[in-house]
């Protein structure tokens, strides 16, 4: 394979340069491309058909929650914005605004949207009246504009495609309900369909989302050992709520505000994929979220009947709804090889004269390589099969990354040598308090990603301070 792999431009090894790798693989299997403007990515076809495939993962489960989809503005009045004091100062440095309307200066600056919380706010001000109109479950699908200073294809864009659900209810345990409720799908999906093990948890009051009462997220390992931030879910109590005064009058006939949520995932899920699962050879898909599961390589195409064999047998995968896609370009068979398998196709199907005699074809798995010759009678099942054992494999790898790279510390310093040894996450005791959150990332270079869930008992005290622990925290360096 390493002569075949010289048919087609190599890319960095993550060994090397695991920054210039990635970069690498965005370009060459032509997920993305570089716009004229800074920081503004295209995104091909075939990044955008990974993207599809999440929204339509995502919708779904939405929609199965009672969510609904709706479009609002991308401008956002400064007078508007401003409502929310917490929240605008959150998200100040990246606002871009637009102060010119044609050829005329507007009376008021409008902010391209970097979130939707106060237009969602503003709509919700006119149609929430009584507790008959709750809860309301929406969900936006749109792209939102952060000026960032720094940028990498699908981790930091300044224009990025996301999701953004904005949910009101009537009591505050309807809503960290729905909070909750969100943040394990986003886990769910994470984990049954990128294959991408995480980290449940909840942010420090010093790392929450700007205005909110707590935030949820969940963490993934990426295969440098750095951590990324897969996706969140925030529970706003009333406070938006009051801002800009909405209420409803409640079964007592009483006024009341409603309690808020909002909850999101991005296309820098695709660069996480990209991060847990890629190699030397380039992108490696889990089977339920790639484009194309199977291509199909036809061997000796010129040969009478080959062609024909190799499009019944992908008709055969078709019917029973598997993506499969076969390649009869007059490119070798090499650089086909070395192409889909840049391009991070589970599984290759190839079948020649010689095949066709036995009744047989060849499948090659991207995720370790392994190569099986297996009968046509029941190909369906044993495609299936064989896509669910990479979805497997690819999970179980990426699961022993985390578990192999996460560290239980007793002091700061532990914590520092690890960090700078090994990488990956150190666990540790922490009073709660923001100047020991501080004084590790200050120390160790760490900043802390959440505080778990499942709560283990490392120690009695804080290894910062030496004061009495309140929880166990998982620190490392994110994306």
């Amino acid at each position: 394979m390493a002569q075949d792999k010289k048919l087609v431009e190599q890319i960095t090894d993550m060994e090397v340069d695991f920054a210039k790798w990635f970069t690498d693989v965005c370009k060459k299997a032509e997920l993305i491309d570089y716009s004229s403007i800074k920081g503004m990515f295209i995104l091909r076809p075939y990044g955008y058909a990974i993207w599809e495939n999440f929204q339509k993962i995502l919708d779904e489960k939405f929609k199965e929650c009672g969510h609904e989809n709706v479009y609002l503005p991308m401008l956002i009045p400064e007078s508007l914005l401003q409502k929310e004091k917490d929240h605008v100062e959150g998200f100040a440095p990246e606002c871009a605004w637009v102060t010119m309307g044609g050829s005329e200066k507007l009376e008021e600056r409008y902010c391209i949207r970097p979130t939707s919380e106060t237009l969602f706010c503003e709509h919700y001000a006119n149609i929430i009246h009584s507790h008959r109109d709750l809860p309301k479950l929406y969900n936006q699908w749109c792209s939102v504009l952060r000026w960032e200073k720094t940028s990498r294809p699908f981790l930091r864009h300044r224009e990025f495609l996301w999701q953004e659900g904005h949910t009101m209810h009537a009591t505050a345990e309807e809503a960290i309900e729905e909070t909750e409720r969100m943040f394990n799908i986003y886990a769910d999906f994470c984990e049954n369909y990128l294959a991408m093990p995480v980290v449940k948890g909840r942010k420090t009051d010093k790392e929450k989302f700007s205005g909110a009462e707590a935030t949820y997220t969940v963490e993934c390992m990426m295969h440098d050992k750095k951590a990324l931030q897969a996706g969140t879910s925030h529970y706003f109590g009333d406070g938006f709520a009051k801002a800009f005064d909405i209420t409803f009058t409640g079964k007592d006939n009483k006024p009341h505000h409603p309690f808020q949520t909002s909850w999101g995932v991005s296309t820098r899920l695709i660069g996480g994929v990209i991060m847990t699962h890629g190699d030397n050879n380039g992108l490696v898909l889990p089977p339920r979220i790639a484009p194309t599961q199977v291509i199909i390589i036809p061997v000796a195409q010129h040969k009478e009947g080959v062609i024909a064999a190799n499009q019944a047998v992908m008709d055969r995968l078709k019917a029973v709804g598997i993506r499969v896609k076969m390649d009869v370009s007059d490119q070798s068979a090499g650089w086909k090889f070395a192409e889909y398998e840049m391009k991070g196709v589970p599984l290759r199907l190839e079948m020649g004269p010689k095949d066709m005699e036995k009744n047989q074809c060849v499948l090659v798995r991207r995720d370790n390589g392994e190569k099986s010759f297996v009968s046509l009678d029941g190909i369906e099942e044993t495609v299936k099969t064989m896509l669910d054992a990479v979805q497997q494999g690819l999970f179980d790898k990426a699961k022993r990354n985390l578990e192999d790279n996460t560290y239980a510390c007793s002091t700061v310093e532990e914590v520092k040598e690890k960090m700078a040894t090994q990488g990956g996450f150190a666990k540790t005791m922490w009073c709660g308090d923001e100047a020991c959150e501080l004084k590790m990332k200050e120390i160790a270079g760490v900043s802390s990603r959440c505080i778990p869930l499942e709560q283990e008992h490392l120690g009695d005290v804080c290894p910062i301070c030496g004061k009495p622990a309140k929880h166990m925290v998982y620190w490392g360096v994110a994306y």
